[in-house]
């Protein structure tokens, strides 16, 4: 399994996936409270009234490149925020440093990025108390798999060599194992004399069990540490079980967010060095020597990295935030944030994306609660489920009733069969599931309304449930960018399994499900326009 790649389709409503719900949304206030689901329905007088897209303007003061200079700042101003430890657990039986030992590591897994990573700073705040160097490792290690793609692992090296860069900046040590993290850390750990562990945090399996494995090898005095640093609330704070729905996580994460929605002090220039410096790293070689799938290429539109991931965040803020409210659902308009694969890959920090969209983007109106519903409350409910939900990738993970409807229909006649060959190949009748399929290929991104409808005919069309999930996973891990990630397997359980939904009324093939179908698609946009630009004449 790629290192921390796992998984993504849409669902109706997480990050870059657009909302079910049409209705106007109040601003999310400085205070951090998410709206309740009666706000999130209602149309007030003053929604309406609210200026559109055409009449607000981008603030003529900034210039491109000012939210590099405002982090910058901002970091620096905050030095002294202190870390909630409510964020960390221990996987070890001991939690003392081992004293007499030369460092601390931070073994980064899911969020490649030096600033804004709480498992980072709480490993650099371990190694100043005990005045020890400060070391930092990253587990290569490719499966055999379909789903190893040079559009996946090149995205990730970039950023990576990115990270290294500003290690060595701040005289931390930048190491790159190369293995699976249990065949390769606890010995790196006792070569090196570390006495602390501290790593990130992923709800799913594979993540998990090297979590296991290297707390199976790791030696019996060193505390092994777990920072959520992806998640604004920690995944095990924020519900102590597996949620139903959007709207019972809603509520639990409100309350908790004025603890945990800070700011982030600085990761500073380290003070204490090592005469054991790392090796120097090859990059392109290192690329170059990996067994991927080199047919999947690397997408044009998005620059690896945090930097990218900021240039990203910063557009927009500027450009397409005022859009998200009332065009997010509109294939044909700019107006989603595009941020899933920095968000997906570590590379840019889901608190950081709040907390600047929150303070820069006051003027883009409603669109700022729209979207930070998503960011955070949809979001971070796919983890809440992968977590707590081990099946979190099969049928039988769904909800009783939805099992019941599709196994119900399971033998229903489908008006159309297709192979997983004549899907990939984008070989259907339908020229706007087509034009979805073929963006995802060659850009490695679908928009999130065509997301549920793609998912939702490959049930359609396909001979069972279970197929069509397969499939499905499998399409979007290996061509879309932000591909392998709890978004994904939950989007893809949404529009098939319907999970974190509720029943509809009965149909053939779908059950209870909710359905989606090319008509609808036609009252929401201008299908023949995407059509057009994402369906070549030679498909």
């Amino acid at each position: 399994m790629l290192h921390s790649i796992c998984r993504r389709v849409v669902t109706h409503s997480y990050l870059d996936t657009t909302s079910v719900l049409s209705s106007k949304n109040k601003a999310f206030t400085t205070s951090h409270t998410i709206m309740s689901e009666k706000k999130r329905k209602s149309t007030s007088a003053a929604a309406v009234k609210e200026p559109g897209a055409k009449q607000q303007k981008l603030d003529p003061t900034k210039e491109k490149g000012w939210l590099k200079d405002s982090l910058k700042q901002q970091r620096t101003k905050n030095k002294q925020i202190q870390f909630n430890r409510k964020r960390l657990r221990y996987t070890s039986n001991t939690e003392r440093i081992k004293q007499g030992s030369e460092g601390v590591l931070y073994w980064m897994s899911r969020d490649h990025r030096v600033q804004d990573n709480w498992a980072l700073i709480h490993a650099q705040q371990l190694a100043l108390k005990e005045k020890l160097p400060l070391h930092v490792c990253f587990c290569l290690f490719v499966p055999k798999s379909e789903l190893s793609t040079l559009r996946h692992y090149s995205f990730m090296l970039k950023g990576l060599k990115e990270v290294e860069k500003k290690c060595r900046s701040l005289d931390i040590q930048f190491h790159l194992l190369h293995g699976s993290a249990g065949d390769v850390l606890p010995g790196f750990v006792s070569d090196r004399e570390l006495g602390a562990v501290v790593t990130d945090f992923s709800p799913l399996r594979e993540p998990l069990q090297w979590l296991e494995d290297v707390k199976k090898t790791l030696p019996k005095d060193i505390p092994l540490i777990q920072v959520d640093a992806h998640n604004i609330v920690p995944c095990w704070v924020a519900s102590p079980k597996l949620e139903y729905a959007a709207r019972t996580i809603r509520g639990k994460l409100t309350k908790l967010l004025p603890q945990f929605l800070t700011d982030f002090p600085l990761v500073e220039k380290h003070p204490y060095t090592t005469a054991r410096t790392a090796k120097l790293i090859d990059w392109e070689k290192t690329l170059a020597s990996l067994q991927v799938d080199r047919d999947v290429g690397e997408p044009e539109w998005a620059m690896p990295g945090t930097k990218g991931g900021v240039a990203m965040l910063e557009s927009f803020i500027d450009e397409r935030l005022k859009l998200f409210a009332t065009q997010r659902n509109d294939p044909n308009i700019a107006g989603l944030s595009q941020l899933s694969p920095w968000i997906r890959f570590g590379h840019l920090s889901a608190q950081r994306v709040a907390l600047q969209v929150q303070s820069s983007g006051k003027c883009a109106g409603p669109s700022v609660a729209t979207f930070i519903e998503e960011l955070v409350v949809r979001r971070e409910l796919t983890d809440n489920f992968c977590f707590y939900n081990e099946k979190y990738d099969s049928v039988e993970g769904t909800h009783d009733w939805a099992q019941k409807t599709l196994k119900a229909h399971a033998k229903d006649k489908r008006e159309y069969l297709y192979t997983r060959e004549q899907l990939e190949k984008a070989k259907t009748h339908d020229k706007l599931w087509n034009a979805s399929q073929y963006q995802m290929i060659t850009e490695g991104k679908m928009h999130g309304f065509l997301r549920m409808y793609w998912a939702k005919k490959i049930l359609e069309w396909t001979s069972s449930p279970e197929e069509a999930l397969s499939i499905a996973l499998y399409l979007n891990d290996r061509y879309s960018l932000d591909g392998q990630d709890p978004n994904g397997f939950v989007g893809c359980m949404w529009s098939i399994g319907g999970i974190h939904d509720r029943a509809w009324g009965e149909r053939k093939v779908f059950g209870k499900v909710r359905f989606m179908n090319y008509k609808g698609c036609q009252r929401k946009f201008d299908v023949a326009r995407f059509e057009k630009k994402y369906c070549p004449k030679n498909l």
